[in-house]
């Protein structure tokens, strides 16, 4: 898509963040055709050197935005930043409640010098008795319920992916976008927050209104009553190659029945309805897990798509790369830091028909430093003089 024709196009968003859940609310913005700035200490966001499971969160993370290290230590650093902020639409930052407000950067610093600012910080929690705690994804997934449904009783598991930090981080580009849509109309900016506490419980909040409807407290995910008889992960014939087969209607049913020859099941009155099937499991599933553990996986594959019931082979993250729908237009090039190419997921979303595309690729550290300076109005000579004083780089 035209970098001009991208639906946030001349917004100017400057992000204070690490980790996660700010500069998923970055990206997101960049992708959508923001003009983003990342501030970063001087030597680089330490997000970029982390390593085991957190090496991908800097590229993952962190394209289509310009990068600027400042020494936020010093009044220069500071004095930048602030300027970054005024000429701004949109501020972001992920640091511990009042970081940046010792540093004269608090949303209300703004009024004056820049009052059509939407700042949009991302924490742990909301207000409330809990708000100056520290938390990470895995804390709130924890405390809010997420890894109890997870795992299997006794053994609360974090999701797979960083799924708070990321929800919430969405839920912080909803709220700008909602500012955004405000200030069209009152000229006025405003603050947003969001959080990852809060975030949680939004997700498990299903399981909350299960309690209150059936007045009994959810089971984990591994031992719940599932709602639909057959939903479940299956093995097969073909060694190590289970799938995943929903049966979700009573029209599905049936289809599942004639095309898999269960005709016997089929048209037993006794499994016609759903919550019958579901009563019923305990007898349905031993013929089904027989029925497929004699067959290919290729095979159930085949005919569940030609039937059109859900399925899913159970797959890791590298193999995605290979992926046939994935590489249609779901994957950007991108180049790591240490020069090597890969491809790694744009957003989730079309526009007119259209995905979104990479306008600008993961930035070096502090590699856009000239370039937003000279805009700001700072001469070489300036740029020159702070960066040998180790106040930018």
């Amino acid at each position: 898509m035209d970098a001009n024709a991208l639906p946030l196009a001349g917004l100017k968003v400057v992000e204070f963040t690490h980790m996660v859940m700010g500069p998923s609310i970055g990206v997101i913005l960049g992708d959508l055709g923001s003009e983003v700035v990342k501030v970063e200490p001087i030597g680089g966001d330490q997000t970029r050197r982390l390593l085991g499971s957190g090496a991908g969160y800097f590229p993952m993370f962190n394209r289509n935005k310009r990068s600027l290290c400042l020494d936020l230590k010093s009044g220069e650093g500071v004095k930048i930043a602030r300027q970054l902020a005024d000429e701004a639409d949109i501020l972001i930052e992920n640091f511990r409640p009042g970081t940046l407000a010792k540093l004269g950067l608090a949303p209300d610093s703004f009024a004056d010098s820049n009052p059509g600012l939407i700042y949009c910080s991302a924490k742990g929690f909301l207000a409330g008795p809990y708000e100056h705690r520290t938390a990470l994804d895995e804390v709130t997934q924890m405390m809010g319920g997420l890894a109890y449904m997870t795992g299997p009783p006794g053994r609360p598991l974090r999701a797979g992916s960083s799924v708070i930090d990321i929800a919430g981080g969405m839920f912080g580009v909803i709220g700008i976008l909602a500012a955004l849509e405000r200030r069209h109309r009152t000229g006025k900016g405003g603050e947003v927050r969001c959080s990852l506490y809060e975030t949680t419980a939004f997700l498990v909040g299903q399981h909350m209104a299960q309690q209150a409807v059936t007045g009994k407290a959810p089971g984990p995910m591994p031992v719940r009553i599932s709602a639909w008889a057959i939903y479940d992960v299956f093995d097969t014939a073909t060694p190590d190659e289970q799938l995943f087969v929903g049966v979700v209607s009573d029209s599905q049913w049936v289809t599942f029945c004639e095309a898999f020859d269960l005709g016997a099941l089929g048209a037993d009155p006794a499994y016609r309805a759903n919550n019958q099937r579901v009563m019923a499991r305990d007898v349905i599933l031993p013929q089904v897990r027989a029925l497929f553990a004699a067959m290919d996986r290729a095979v159930l594959v085949e005919k569940l798509e030609r039937i059109g019931l859900p399925f899913a082979p159970i797959m890791r993250p590298d193999e995605l790369f290979d992926d046939p729908h994935l590489n249609a237009g779901g994957l950007l090039d991108v180049t790591l830091p240490d020069g090597t190419a890969t491809r790694l997921p744009g957003l989730p979303m079309e526009l007119d028909g259209k995905r979104f595309g990479l306008q600008r690729d993961i930035p070096g550290i502090g590699a856009d430093a000239q370039d937003v300076l000279a805009e700001l109005g700072y001469t070489p000579e300036a740029i020159a003089a702070m960066r040998e004083a180790g106040r930018i780089a």
